[in-house]
């Protein structure tokens, strides 16, 4: 009998906490992958870091892009530590059982800042769309006030979306096995090993992505789709090229972001024959993004650059430049 099964009734058992397998099929060597998975997330804590410190030091950055991506480095360190201390924990102490509130407490976090990170690249892209087609009305509607409700907003959409996700998961009764097969508690996932009916739990959560990721992917590409549109009005082969320079690191993370989604989703729906696919790919599209989103930017954002040489003592040799 699998521990952290307590006997409620005559009828059957009731779980009383969840055990984390880890990676399917590899559990014997799965320690060897805490070495890049925690470089990753030691990588997403110091860029987005970085990112955060510097557009607060440089005036130049006061601006709502660069509070937007400030946003985005402060959800993508929440996401990114929601997920990893309890897989290193997992890794390296065998740390595997979890209490259900603790379970239920992940589900939502995890929920609620990957709607966050959608709701984050909409207010983007709506930013973006004002900047290009709209340039004169720009600096007049899209404001620090402008930040700070559409900021707001996502928080209240995604938090209280999201809350009847674990609270649904919480109502199953599960009486059977408690151990899982992956390295973070999907909602899915959990509420399969339920002994009762998870309609309600498969409906809201296929409810949830259309309402929230579908909504905003589908506003984003509408608004991408109009920028290209004007941006190829243009006359000037130069205007166009500096139109696209101002949103290409926005479209490059948007781009994978999605992409990332739609992958792990189709290989978790293919991912019986081998399931170590799906669980390595939700793992790796939740600590990926968070570090690479900072190193775009830094790349392709001039002001970003100099900012970050300034914040290391460069500023001296970037003037002489």
């Amino acid at each position: 009998m699998d521990i952290g099964l307590s006997i409620t009734n005559s009828s059957g058992f009731q779980v009383s906490e969840f055990i984390l397998m880890g990676f399917p099929g590899i559990h014997e060597w799965q320690h060897w992958l805490s070495m890049p998975l925690v470089l990753l997330y030691l990588l997403a804590l110091g860029a987005n870091l970085f990112i955060i410190i510097t557009i607060q030091h440089e005036p130049i950055l006061h601006e709502p892009m660069y509070h937007l991506l400030g946003i985005l480095a402060v959800v993508d360190i929440g996401l990114a530590t929601t997920i990893m201390p309890k897989i290193l924990a997992i890794f390296w102490f065998d740390a595997k059982p979890i209490s259900l509130p603790e379970c239920f407490a992940q589900i939502y976090a995890i929920h609620s800042f990957m709607c966050m990170e959608s709701g984050i690249f909409l207010c983007m892209a709506v930013d973006r769309y004002m900047a290009i087609c709209y340039p004169l009305q720009y600096p007049s509607i899209v404001t620090e006030a402008f930040v700070i409700k559409a900021t707001l907003s996502m928080v209240l959409r995604n938090g209280l979306l999201t809350i009847p996700v674990p609270v649904l998961a919480a109502q199953r009764h599960y009486c059977s096995r408690n151990e899982i097969d992956h390295c973070l508690f999907s909602n899915l996932g959990v509420t399969s090993l339920a002994c009762d009916d998870i309609t309600i739990n498969r409906f809201y959560q296929l409810a949830l992505v259309w309402v929230v990721v579908g909504s905003d992917m589908g506003l984003v590409f509408a608004s991408y789709s109009l920028i290209i549109r004007s941006v190829l009005r243009l006359n000037s082969a130069k205007a166009i090229s500096k139109a696209l320079n101002t949103c290409s690191s926005h479209l490059i993370l948007i781009l994978f972001f999605y992409t990332a989604i739609i992958v792990v989703s189709v290989t978790h729906l293919a991912g019986r024959r081998a399931p170590f696919i799906p669980v390595l790919l939700n793992v790796l599209h939740i600590v990926i993004p968070p570090a690479i989103n900072p190193m775009v930017y830094a790349l392709r954002t001039q002001e970003l650059r100099v900012g970050f040489q300034k914040l290391f003592g460069l500023g001296e040799h970037v003037s002489r430049k």
